[in-house]
């Protein structure tokens, strides 16, 4: 029989949502050991249990972009300057946020070197180099990496000086594969973040204000968070022929002729972790969904006396060798720890399921299952442990979904400037500003139909 949730607050020195969300964010994302402030300007120290949901990330996104056909390459981290002028509304969008390489050792460099903002420059340059033929095409190629970008301002994961992510490359013969392309990896992300982070998005076009430097169009998807605001999960762009005449990307065709290329470039990065703590967070931590989470289920055993201690860690040792054939399990055997302790800890960490077992789960043979999402506890024979904690899990990745959907989708995402040091949208009960009226460039035609409007971030598709 299962019970009603305990209704006390686990964890007592953590900012309410309500009272100050930004700072509930930073709690959360230190407390959770998640990531940390580094002595590097705006650049953080992601630390294990944060890299291991990163690790998650990479292997779930890495094997759809792998069935898409993409292969993995890596590409240098210094950009030579006179490469990244090539292409000049990239370098014109890019330049405040460039960090600049000038001396090797003691001696000054002849030419400057970027520190890898993103990878286009390095990338169009060595396709100019392998493409020749339209048999060479497409060309498929992602690469998982990190990025430099001089941020003034910064928050951990959502937008800091270094961070991580991948970026895909590619080259095709004609404007409609470029095309199908885009929106393909597009529909990638968005498999990826409703089914994994079990997070609702919204598919979109960037508005011309919005797009990437040098793009012809740019595509997003918009997530969103517990405050009511949304964040960008994810780019998809179409670079057209600017970055192909801007490095002379060509191939000769079947005729005989020669040809730009066509091409995009698509990119998810270590924000996807901020986006799951502030979409899925409560006011005692964060909850992950399953598929993700470092942790999957966490073990801990309560006793009063050694030979308690013996007996139900030996029950606890066995179950975990027996979970860990299925899950990412711990047994947490602590003994300089408190039961309430862990709780409280395990809690905050976002560990979709917990199994306690005490003296008296001992003698009926059972453990008491603890779903993160809503606190329910259920007995739980020791012989079902593994059955009931799959089908626990199964039930709080769709929960979690469900809890962060809203019952409607918004005609448009509205920008409202720089929120907390994070670009924003309006997506919530407000009147959406028709699609009609919307401009390419991103401004409201007719200001009197919506003149909160400062300017529209991307119109869903």
């Amino acid at each position: 029989m299962t019970t009603s949730p305990d209704k006390k607050a686990y964890v007592e020195d953590l900012t309410d949502q309500g009272d100050d969300f930004s700072r509930w964010y930073n709690e959360v994302v230190r407390k959770a050991q998640l990531a940390d402030y580094s002595p590097v300007r705006g650049s953080m120290v992601i630390r294990p249990y944060g890299y291991g949901l990163w690790e998650n990330m990479q292997a779930r996104l890495d094997r759809r972009i792998k069935a898409t056909g993409h292969q993995n390459a890596y590409f240098p981290l210094l950009i030579p300057e006179s490469l990244l002028k090539l292409e000049a509304d990239h370098v014109e969008g890019f330049a405040p946020q460039v960090a600049w390489v000038t001396h090797g050792g003691d001696e000054k460099l002849e030419e400057r070197y970027a520190i890898r903002p993103t990878s286009e420059a390095i990338i169009g340059h060595m396709y100019s180099r392998w493409i020749e033929s339209y048999r060479d095409l497409p060309v498929l190629i992602n690469q998982w990496a990190n990025v430099m970008r001089w941020e003034k301002v910064t928050r951990l994961f959502l937008r800091t000086a270094e961070f991580l992510w991948q970026e895909g490359h590619t080259a095709h013969a004609d404007e409609k594969e470029a095309m199908e392309e885009v929106l393909r990896m597009l529909e990638v992300y968005r498999d990826f973040v409703e089914n994994d982070l079990a997070l609702p998005v919204w598919p979109g076009r960037k508005s011309d204000s919005e797009k990437f430097a040098g793009a012809s169009a740019t595509y997003s998807i918009e997530a969103l968070m517990r405050d009511g605001k949304a964040l960008q999960a994810g780019t998809s762009h179409n670079l057209g022929q600017n970055f192909a005449k801007a490095f002379d990307v060509k191939y000769q065709t079947a005729a005989g002729d020669w040809e730009f290329c066509w091409q995009t470039s698509w990119g998810v990065s270590t924000r996807l972790i901020g986006a799951l703590v502030m979409a899925h967070g409560d006011d005692n931590g964060v909850s992950f969904p399953p598929r993700l989470a470092p942790v999957q289920a966490v073990i801990v055993p309560i006793w009063k006396s050694d030979d308690q201690k013996a007996r139900i860690a030996e029950v606890a040792r066995r179950v975990e060798a027996d979970l860990s054939k299925t899950f990412r399990v711990k047994a947490d055997l602590r003994d300089e720890m408190s039961p309430g302790w862990k709780f409280n800890e395990w809690e905050l960490k976002g560990v979709p399921l917990r199994l306690e077992i005490g003296p008296r789960d001992l003698e009926a043979g059972q453990f008491t299952a603890v779903r993160r999402l809503d606190r329910r506890k259920t007995p739980v024979p020791i012989a079902d442990v593994v059955t009931v904690s799959m089908a626990d899990v199964s039930v709080t990745r769709v929960a979690l979904s469900t809890a962060v959907a809203p019952a409607g989708r918004p005609v448009t995402l509205r920008s409202i400037g720089v929120v907390k040091n994070v670009r924003v949208s309006v997506i919530g009960n407000v009147a959406p500003t028709p699609c009609s009226t919307v401009a390419a460039s991103g401004e409201a035609e007719s200001a009197k139909s919506a003149p909160y409007v400062t300017g529209v971030r991307s119109v869903p598709l």
